[in-house]
């Protein structure tokens, strides 16, 4: 029988099974047979085909080949008939169907198939980068330094700092925390100097301290490329660390024989020791360049001087009370200090000898120095009035601690002659009228503010018609300023260049910046930074050519002796003298609404040129309100008409009779450029022979049309 001549196994009958259900595998096991083939096949028949055309070797339980198992030859056979070369996997070759049960399409494993086995996913190989310690550190330095930005917490900070260990990289510490802070505002900037004081020595040495300041100027140019004041801010924090100790003087000399004088870093160490570290008073200045050591505002000092003295009463512990106004940071604002402790003095009963004996002990320590001494006496004198509203024997009082002061010599003997002549007041501030200007004035300028509105601005003080206060005007402006963003000085830089070729004469502005200059100490009482300010204030004049720098030395002549404002007039030339001073001292509030003079005469020279050419009238028009310099169209005026006289293209009138219908250039614009060629014409002459007879057919042009005002002549 044709069971009896083999058997399969079970797994091989399973196989079987589904090859029979295969339609395309039937079909290649009917090759070998005629496709005509009329009768079925036996079944002994099917299982000697079955074990020929597959080599199905089945065991046979120990017995031989020829008995108990069919070994026969596999032989594959195409269509041809001819006899092929089987692979040793048994898939077949060229022209065959592949093995038993081979699809057509590739395998594939379906996750949503119930029998899906994770085990038969192919593997694969994923690479990992190898973690850099140093690329790890800067990462938790950065996210270190944005928490201490958001909270402030000098402690935290540092112990943060030093649980994160790696102490062979806090030169990448320092520059991080250094180029973090330059990009932001003047707080971060002073919070991360105090925090490079605070780790100094105690967690991150010396030799580190200066060669991640090193690090930092040889990036210099790369911070540049970011933050357009890097060399300026960069500069400022190596005297700040200079200032603060943690940085010896002599880095700056060994610094700068290993920068190359091309590069900016080299700029940083210059602009570090000549504008900065040579300045008059450099350590105050520096200290408050970004709003004090301690970044407190004034009525937050104020209001810790009133703790500290009222726990100085409570106590008697002198020591304490002077390492408390040590700690404040604020020797600038101890005047304060002694106002404060003078009106307590008054105000409770017993406290006077106390008070008496911190203020000597002060003083003796070099702790409040003597100009802060009268300074402090100098306020009370003149709130004397009010105070004694409250404390009816404050007059008294203090003229009885005066003379005991300058005995016992924590005041100076010269206080008693500076009262006097303070005492002494202008008529001028008891006028009706210059009260009420300087009322309006307020309001012009806090609406100036608002609205960025120079025509506006110059149009209002026209109507007010007191050019003699015109220099009040300008303390005024410079003062309100000054309390304000760094937006609002900008402005009021760029309303001064405005309103000197407006209205206003260089002996307005002169005496203007002298008033300032005198009452500089007062202002100080309010805004921290006001000296430093008005010399920004001076310089940017001269930047500008609202003042000429001769025009410092005769504001100096007429200030009083030894006043602070000298000193300011002083740091103004320095920083004029600095190198790229114009540049630095132009983007000193941050570039605001106004270009630079040169770049502005090239934007004009440039769209008249593209007008001259061929333009359209509207497009030149917007290129000039583009341009945002209202107050510098005179310059406009000047260059197209020297510009037609040179291309003997008269077409350039239409464009300023464009200008002047939209209200773009106004009469008082076009009389200036008028003038200015005027006073010109002698030296245009020499390169355009006709340029007089061509300026007499101009200006008969403008006044047919209107341009000029009636008093031009």
């Amino acid at each position: 029988m044709a069971s009896s001549e083999g058997f399969l196994t079970e797994e091989q009958r399973e196989m079987l099974k589904i090859a029979s259900q295969n339609a395309e595998v039937m079909s290649s096991l009917s090759l070998s047979s005629s496709p005509k083939f009329p009768g079925p096949k036996s079944p002994g028949q099917s299982s000697s085909f079955l074990s020929e055309q597959h080599r199905v070797k089945a065991p046979s339980g120990g017995h031989s080949a020829a008995a108990g198992g069919v070994a026969v030859r596999h032989v594959r056979r195409t269509h041809s008939g001819k006899s092929i070369r089987v692979k040793k996997d048994g898939a077949g070759g060229k022209g065959t169907w592949g093995k038993l049960l081979d699809t057509d399409g590739d395998s594939c494993i379906d996750r949503n198939d119930p029998n899906y086995d994770s085990g038969e996913e192919p593997y694969e190989l994923v690479g990992t980068t190898v973690s850099d310690p140093l690329d790890d550190y800067k990462k938790a330095v950065v996210s270190l330094v944005e928490e201490y930005f958001s909270t402030g917490d000098v402690d935290v900070a540092v112990s943060d700092l030093r649980e994160l260990g790696s102490s062979e990289y806090h030169p990448y510490f320092i520059k991080r925390l250094v180029s973090l802070a330059m990009d932001r505002h003047n707080k971060e900037k002073e919070m991360a100097s105090v925090l490079l004081s605070a780790l100094y020595a105690d967690v991150i040495n010396a030799a580190h301290i200066s060669q991640g300041f090193f690090m930092l100027v040889e990036s210099a140019d790369d911070l540049a490329v970011d933050i357009l004041d890097a060399v300026d801010v960069l500069a400022l924090f190596v005297a700040r660390a200079v200032v603060d100790d943690i940085l010896p003087p002599a880095f700056i000399p060994r610094a700068r024989k290993m920068i190359q004088e091309s590069s900016k870093g080299y700029q940083v160490l210059q602009t570090a020791e000549k504008s900065y570290l040579s300045a008059p008073h450099h350590a105050e200045l520096i200290e408050r360049r970004w709003g004090g050591s301690t970044h407190l505002t004034v009525d937050e000092v104020k209001k810790k001087i009133s703790e500290l003295l009222r726990e100085y009463i409570e106590s008697g512990d002198t020591s304490e009370a002077c390492r408390c106004i040590r700690q404040l940071g604020v020797s600038f604002f101890h005047h304060e200090v002694v106002k404060r402790a003078l009106v307590l003095a008054m105000e409770i009963q017993n406290a006077e000898p106390l008070i008496r004996k911190l203020l000597k002990e002060a003083a003796d320590e070099g702790l409040i120095s003597s100009s802060q001494m009268v300074k402090g006496f100098t306020r009370l004198s003149e709130s004397l009035d009010d105070l004694a509203l409250d404390i009816p024997s404050a007059k008294k009082k203090f003229q009885s601690l005066v003379p005991q002061a300058i005995s016992e010599g924590w005041l100076d003997a010269s206080f008693l002659n500076s009262s006097v002549e303070d005492g002494e007041k202008k008529p001028d501030e008891n006028d009706e009228k210059l009260k009420r200007y300087k009322r309006e004035v307020v309001t012009i300028i806090h609406e100036y503010f608002h609205s960025d509105d120079i025509p506006e601005l110059i149009q209002s003080l026209e109507d007010l018609g007191m050019p003699e206060y015109n220099p009040i005007f300008l303390k005024k402006l410079i003062t309100l300023a000054m309390d304000r963003k760094n937006r609002e000085k900008e402005m009021a830089s760029v309303l001064l260049s405005a309103l000197h070729i407006e209205i206003f004469s260089t002996d307005d502005i002169v005496n203007g910046f002298v008033l300032l200059l005198e009452s500089a100490e007062d202002t100080a009482l309010d805004i921290l930074d006001a000296s430093n300010e008005l010399a920004f204030f001076l310089a940017r004049a001269v930047i500008d050519d609202v003042l000429a720098p001769l025009n410092l030395e005769e504001i100096a002549t007429l200030l009083p002796p030894n006043c602070s404002g000298s000193e300011t007039v002083r740091m103004a030339r320095s920083l004029i003298a600095a190198r790229h001073a114009g540049e630095r001292i132009l983007r000193c509030w941050g570039g605001g609404t106004g270009w630079a003079v040169e770049d502005a005469k090239d934007k004009i020279q440039k769209l008249l040129e593209e007008y001259e050419s061929g333009g359209v009238v509207g497009e030149a028009c917007q290129c000039i309100r583009d341009l945002g310099m209202p107050f510098f169209n005179h310059e406009v005026v000047k260059k197209a008409l020297v510009m037609a006289m040179e291309k003997k293209n008269d077409r350039i009138l239409e464009l300023l009779q464009e200008c002047f219908g939209e209200g773009l250039i106004t009469i008082n614009q076009m009389t200036k450029g008028f003038n200015r060629i005027k006073d010109g014409l002698d030296d245009l002459a020499l390169d355009i022979p006709n340029a007089k007879n061509k300026f007499e057919f101009y200006l008969e042009h403008a006044r047919e049309h209107g341009w000029l005002l009636p008093a031009f002549a």
